[in-house]
């Protein structure tokens, strides 16, 4: 009777272990197998400021979403990436990979109605070779100890349920 109830507890814990995790909704999502680590993340926000996002102190999943003003994608999915900015535990960083304009920018942003997220620029597209990026829109998801656990490429709509229920479980 005894290995008959250890069986069950063993299937049972081997069952939660497989499906945890959630698997991530859409099928542009690659999902690392082990996080990535960096040393620095550097990007400028729109007064020229070099941020490095390893040294902000929050606690927060990171998206750096990268994006072009002529992107017909990037500019499909920037509203929804918008609304993601006000949920709680998550931050936004729309990394524009254009020369610095910020006419041009705030343009995009006013078009598009958009409301909750700044201005951040890739300076010589250092980032861009940091996560070998292959095209815009490219979205890299950060968990909590800023290490690289997804790359989205392409748009996806950052309002759908099943895409923030599969953020909120990689926390």
């Amino acid at each position: 009777m005894k290995l008959i109830n250890y069986l069950i507890i063993l299937s049972f814990l081997s069952i939660n272990v497989a499906f945890g995790k959630e698997r991530p909704p859409f099928k542009n999502i690659l999902v690392l197998d082990k996080p990535k680590v960096y040393n620095e993340i550097m990007f400028q926000d729109r007064n020229g400021t070099q941020l490095n996002l390893i040294k902000i102190d929050t606690d927060e999943i990171y998206i750096l979403n990268f994006w072009a003003t002529w992107c017909a994608p990037c500019k499909d999915e920037m509203p929804s990436l918008d609304n993601l900015q006000k949920k709680d535990g998550i931050f936004v960083f729309p990394i524009n990979m254009e020369e610095k304009n910020l006419n041009k920018t705030d343009k995009f942003y006013n078009d598009l109605n958009i409301k909750n997220l700044n201005t951040y620029f890739d300076e010589g597209l250092k980032l861009v070779k940091v996560f070998a990026l292959r095209g815009v829109p490219t979205t890299i998801i950060l968990n909590k100890d800023k290490e690289m656990v997804a790359r989205i490429s392409g748009s996806i709509n950052f309002d759908d349920e099943k895409f923030i229920s599969w953020l909120n479980s990689i926390k």
